[in-house]
């Protein structure tokens, strides 16, 4: 009886850490991408053009959509980092006040998050610890940075105001943050309505397709005002812009079905080695009870009953334990991991009770019928002979 409630309780314990270590990861990795370019992104597809025309009102109208939570526009540069003994190559993103910087605030790892300004330009760089590492860059440090345009090469210093580290290598090592005022200065932008893009946020995810689908035929609307072919909009969601990405994650949920379909029969099959040897235990017993006038289906119905109480148990101790673990976990981060593969530096954990609450009543279920054809063994024991059995 223990070895069948050790069976159950290890088989859900295995089951809730790696549903959890799961969907921690995906939305660890989801959430760190949508921090860098929000659901929805508004880009000019013409390779000939990066720049289109999103003017104040069309923001506006593109803002108070239904489900759409903030909007913000920004304006990228591509440029060189130099020191004295190296350089670098990263783009520069320029954003302005309406800038929502809680994702990058959440990763400072030296210094602080600049002030950025649409109207003037501070010289302030946000850049990657990446980027720092390479260039051996800290937060306080003055560093020049060239751009080629069509009216030469132009320089510019910067001051470091502070260093992110999102271990997102894609992203660390090809951004740095700085006044949108200053991009759109060096794109020679004069106009107050040209942009790289913008980013949109959704107030629910789960309603991320139809959402975009609205935006796509708002931005169909607004393209028809805009004089210029080269500065037209076009619409995609995270999941077109990153398909590599969010495809990847998705390949976790096979991992996830095998691993909770072994565990689900490991329980099964102990559960069914325990009935067996509870049956012949009580051989005995079973004989007594038909010489006494109960019926197969009565005593069977006996041991299904004891069987879910051992199951009972075993489905107690697990969710301890696994629970224990994920809490463990997420509080010391004791499971770490290596951050230039798996872009998490210790394994992200979420705890979901619908799910853990789903886990049980399927282990359960499934249990409880795998020792339904175990339990007709009872059928075949006659009292005359059990009564004698040892």
């Amino acid at each position: 009886m223990q070895i069948a409630t050790l069976g159950v309780a290890i088989g859900l314990a295995v089951m809730i850490v790696t549903v959890s270590v799961v969907l921690g990861f995906k939305h660890t990795i989801r959430d760190k991408v949508i921090g860098f370019g929000s659901h929805i992104q508004l880009e000019n597809m013409m390779l000939i053009s990066t720049q289109l025309e999103l003017t104040d009102s069309a923001t506006d109208l593109l803002g108070n959509m239904a489900g759409i939570k903030h909007i913000q526009r920004f304006a990228t540069a591509q440029g060189i980092l130099k020191t004295d003994s190296d350089f670098l190559g990263v783009a520069f993103k320029g954003v302005g006040e309406d800038y929502d910087t809680t994702f990058l605030s959440e990763h400072i790892i030296d210094g602080k998050m600049p002030l950025f300004s649409s109207t003037k330009s501070g010289n302030k760089l946000l850049i990657s610890k990446v980027t720092a590492d390479k260039l051996q860059l800290n937060a306080g440090d003055r560093i020049f940075a060239y751009f080629i345009t069509n009216e030469g090469v132009k320089a510019r210093r910067f001051t470091v105001e502070g260093v992110y580290q999102t271990n997102m290598t894609k992203f660390d090592q090809a951004l740095c943050f700085t006044d949108i005022y200053t991009t759109r200065k060096l794109n020679g932008w004069d106009s107050t309505s040209l942009y790289s893009g913008a980013e949109m946020t959704v107030e629910d995810i789960q309603l991320l397709e139809p959402i975009a689908y609205d935006v796509a035929q708002q931005v169909k609307i607004i393209n028809a005002d805009i004089s210029d072919p080269l500065e037209t909009i076009e619409s995609k969601t995270i999941h077109e812009a990153y398909p590599q990405i969010f495809t990847w994650l998705q390949l976790l949920d096979l991992n996830v079905w095998i691993i909770l379909v072994l565990m689900v029969c490991v329980a099964g099959f102990t559960m069914i080695s325990g009935l067996l040897i509870i049956i012949l235990e009580r051989t005995q017993m079973i004989g007594i009870l038909k010489a006494l006038g109960a019926r197969n289906k009565t005593i069977r119905h006996t041991f299904l009953w004891f069987a879910t109480f051992i199951i009972g148990r075993g489905l107690l101790f697990g969710n301890v334990i696994g629970i224990a673990i994920v809490l463990l976990q997420q509080h010391f981060s004791f499971i770490t991991l290596d951050p230039a593969t798996y872009y998490v530096k210790e394994a992200p954990m979420e705890l979901n009770i619908p799910v853990i609450v789903a886990l049980n009543i399927a282990t359960l279920l499934t249990s409880l019928f795998v020792l339904i054809a175990p339990s007709y063994l009872i059928s075949f024991i006659r009292p005359a002979k059990s009564m004698r059995y040892e």
